[in-house]
C-alpha cells in the first residue's frame, strides 16, 4: 500500500520547510512563546514582532539561508498535513565552538497543541541527522534554565548540560531569560 494512495493515511514526518509554511512557523513560535515563557518575557517579544514580520523572517530563512548548512525543518501531522513544529539547524555560533565539528539546533519548537504525540522526537532526530549529514560531530542547543520538560526530553534523548550558560533580554526592563547549553555527540 503506497503512502500516496488517495484516502490512505500518511505517516507523521519531518522534512525541509517550504516557503509558503513561513506563516505557520511564525504562528507556532508565537503560541509557544505565550505558553512557555513568563509574561514579562513573552509580552515584549510578541509586541515587537508582528505575525507578518515574523513570517517574513522565516520565509527568508527558508528561501535564502545565510549559509548552505542552515536548514529549517518541519514536523508534519500525517492525518491532516499540518505543520506541528519546526527546528532550525546551523553551524554552532558560540565563541567556544569549533566551526568544523560543532553544529547547533538554533530553534526547536513544537506547537503547544501538538505536544506529546511524537513530533518532538521525530524533529530532534531529524535535526541531529541533518547536522550529522553536514559533517558535524557535536550538536548543541540552548534551552531555558527553568524548562525542565524540554531539558528532561533532551536528556532522555542523550543530550547533557555542558556547563555553559547565558542570559538574554533587557536587564533594565526585567525580562531576562536564563539559558543553559546542552550537547550531544553525533559523529
Amino acid at each position: 500500500m503506497s503512502a500516496s494512495t488517495p484516502g490512505q493515511p500518511v505517516a507523521d514526518s519531518v522534512r525541509l520547510a517550504l516557503p509558503d509554511e513561513a506563516e505557520q512557523l511564525a504562528a507556532i513560535q508565537r503560541r509557544a512563546w505565550q505558553e512557555d515563557l513568563p509574561p514579562e518575557v513573552s509580552a515584549p517579544m510578541l509586541s515587537e514582532a508582528s505575525l507578518d514580520a515574523a513570517a517574513e523572517i522565516w520565509r527568508r530563512a527558508i528561501v535564502r539561508p545565510p549559509l548552505a548548512e542552515c536548514r529549517v525543518l518541519v514536523a508534519v501531522d500525517g492525518t491532516n498535513g499540518r505543520v506541528t513544529g519546526f527546528a532550525a539547524t546551523m553551524p554552532a555560533q558560540d565563541p567556544d565552538a569549533d566551526e568544523a565539528t560543532d553544529g547547533e539546533v538554533a530553534e526547536f519548537v513544537v506547537d503547544p497543541v501538538s505536544r506529546r504525540r511524537g513530533h518532538g522526537s521525530r524533529l530532534v532526530n531529524a535535526a541531529v541527522d541533518t547536522l550529522r549529514a553536514d559533517g558535524y560531530r557535536l550538536a548543541r542547543i540552548w534551552v531555558r534554565s527553568t524548562d525542565d520538560v524540554l531539558r528532561g526530553f533532551l536528556s532522555a534523548s542523550g543530550w547533557a548540560a555542558d556547563g555553559a550558560h547565558r542570559e538574554l533580554g533587557d536587564t533594565e526592563a526585567g525580562n531576562r531569560l536564563k539559558q543553559v547549553r546542552l550537547h550531544t555527540a553525533i559523529g
